[in-house]
């Protein structure tokens, strides 16, 4: 009897080892990939381009004697961009400088006064005005989602302007006590502030669109700002 439940137990234990043989392998299958987070932080370089429009009054490089005048500028602007920034959680903390070249013009006549009245000598001028040269260095506080980056900024500004000026009525340009220069050109001080996006295609690289409204400081009210809207491209360490 114990041979026959030996003899058994032998043949159930060789089938099951038959059938599991005959059984399909199960494959192992990995962990899912982990998505790869974008990060903000580090140094980073890059180009800009845009185009920029305003009022600009040309008088205050003469002298600053002059009441206000208001011209009407716009043009093209084209430079370069440094910066290093900082990502902690959702947070994005950096500072940002650049220096553009600019062709931002804009003509206009002037007749001069002072205190709202005449000269004692009148004289009009026709004004051509340029901004050739823009600068900023501004903080930028923004919030990350992923490969997006939404920022405020503000900040310093800087402002090369230039006017000439060529008399058609009244006493010529270059008078003595009148108007002794009518060709000027300065660095002006100024504020600048504005927001914009950034869209990360590559872990180094990324695009970005701003808008910067851009003020000169001067004496008295000033009607000198530029309001500025610029594309970039950003390569960053």
């Amino acid at each position: 009897m114990r041979k026959l439940i030996g003899t058994a137990a032998f043949v159930a234990i060789c089938s099951a080892s038959a059938l599991a043989a005959d059984l399909p392998v199960q494959t192992y299958k990995s962990a899912p990939a982990v998505a790869q987070v974008y990060n903000w932080t580090g140094f980073y370089v890059g180009v800009n381009g845009g185009y920029g429009w305003g009022t600009q009054d040309p008088l205050v490089l003469f002298s600053n004697r002059f009441d206000r005048a208001s011209f009407n500028v716009n043009g093209g602007m084209f430079g370069g961009t440094i910066g290093a920034q900082i990502q902690q959680g959702y947070v994005v903390l950096g500072l940002e400088g650049d220096l553009d070249w600019a062709n931002i013009k804009g003509t206009g006549i002037s007749t001069p006064s002072i205190g709202g009245l005449g000269l004692i000598n009148p004289i009009t001028l026709n004004i051509a005005t340029n901004t050739s040269a823009v600068g900023t260095v501004r903080a930028r506080v923004g919030v990350a989602m992923n490969n997006w980056l939404f920022y405020a900024t503000g900040g310093g500004a800087f402002i090369k302007s230039s006017a000439n000026g060529t008399s058609i009525a009244g006493v010529a340009c270059g008078t003595l006590g009148i108007f002794p220069n009518c060709a000027a050109s300065a660095w002006r001080p100024g504020l600048a502030a504005g927001l914009g996006a950034e869209w990360g295609f590559a872990q180094n690289w990324s695009l970005k669109l701003e808008y910067l409204y851009i003020e000169a400081l001067g004496s008295g009210v000033s009607t000198n700002h530029i309001d500025t809207i610029r594309g970039g491209i950003n390569y960053r360490f």
